[in-house]
């Protein structure tokens, strides 16, 4: 049987590739020591996701382990030796990294590191899949011409008509101290690609969304706004009039993706994997949708700055994904992450 190692297992993509994986058949084993509720608070825990793998997946193995743990990564690794690596742990909010510079980096880059040379040393062979950011780009994007449409910004340059492809620039921009760490750990899993000849790729994420999210305000765009509307929350939208625009990309799909990579593994690829134009919504978007489907009004205010480095517009340039791998395309409409994700809130929320 092969083997499965997962980062951040108990997260939300890391959750669907546990789950994904183990349908298919693989011993599936996963690392997470919850350090989304230390970034975040109560409202970040993921411990209920660790639960639910344990009591639902077959042969399900956690490991309570910091990814900052070289000595435990090397130790674990040279024990299992797996046939496939999917990085998925990370300190994920560009706005907390400010407050956690070392922790950030320290877990993003010198954790990302830490895999990676476990993994030459272990497992040289196994596929190695990096959830990587589009903040890699920092706010780049922004310099593209836009145009302002009644509820959304959109690209208005024709090259950007199917959005931002990997060759987009990744340096003279501002990232965030998070963007930044993100940017360290992409590079190198591209180098351990190059250099040492490993099987790896950077997925450098849209809005990656789903109905296991453990939204909270500075991480989890969808599943914090569907939260909040449906407990009559007060949403927050912070600058550009709430038409700044993101794909959504479920974590299905994303784990569908996963498994074409390590079916057919390529050295150093990237990635911009997310929902692709068809799945692109606004703030203002979302909050029409969300209500639409509850029957609850949005509750928000308007705070005039915007975030630090965040994009106006965003969406993945899908076309390289679909060409290196035909069998993949996006299966879950925006129309079908929503519901998912209000039917997954309810039910928490009950």
């Amino acid at each position: 049987m092969k083997k499965l190692l997962v980062t951040g297992s108990s997260g939300l993509i890391g959750s669907e590739v546990c789950t994904h994986f183990a349908n298919l058949g693989w011993q599936v084993h996963g690392v997470d020591n919850n350090q989304r509720a230390v970034f975040f608070g109560q409202q970040g825990d993921t411990r209920w996701n660790q639960q639910r793998l344990q009591e639902d997946l077959k042969g399900f193995v956690h490991h309570e382990l910091d990814i900052r743990d070289r000595q435990g990564i090397l130790a674990l690794l040279e024990s299992l030796q797996p046939d496939a690596i999917v990085h998925c742990a990370a300190q994920p909010s560009h706005d907390r990294a400010a407050a956690i510079p070392f922790d950030d980096f320290d877990t993003n880059a010198v954790g990302t590191l830490n895999l990676l040379e476990a993994t030459r040393q272990h497992a040289p062979t196994a596929p190695f899949a990096h959830l990587s950011t589009n903040k890699v780009y920092g706010d780049a994007p922004n310099e593209i011409p836009l145009k302002e449409l009644e509820t959304r910004w959109d690209y208005d340059d024709p090259a950007y008509a199917n959005g931002i492809a990997e060759t987009f620039r990744i340096d003279r921009s501002k990232h965030s101290l998070f963007g930044a760490s993100k940017v360290a750990a992409d590079v190198m899993v591209q180098e351990y690609g190059r250099y040492f000849g490993l099987n790896t790729c950077c997925l450098r994420g849209g809005c990656l969304t789903g109905p296991s999210h453990s939204g909270v305000e500075l991480h989890g765009f969808l599943s914090y706004l569907i939260k909040c509307n449906l407990e009559g929350r007060t949403y927050k939208i912070f600058g550009y009039k709430g038409k700044q625009v993101r794909d959504n990309i479920h974590s299905h799909d994303v784990a569908r993706f996963i498994e074409e990579f390590i079916k057919a593994p390529r050295s150093a690829e990237v990635y911009n994997l997310g929902g692709g134009k068809d799945n692109t919504c606004s703030i203002l978007e979302a909050f029409a949708l969300a209500a639409a489907i509850s029957g609850k009004k949005m509750q928000y205010e308007y705070v005039n700055q915007n975030r630090e480095g965040d994009h106006i517009c965003y969406y993945s340039d899908l076309r390289k994904m679909k060409q290196h791998y035909p069998n993949w395309d996006i299966t879950k409409s925006l129309q079908d992450i929503f519901a998912e994700i209000i039917a997954a809130w309810q039910d928490r929320l009950s």
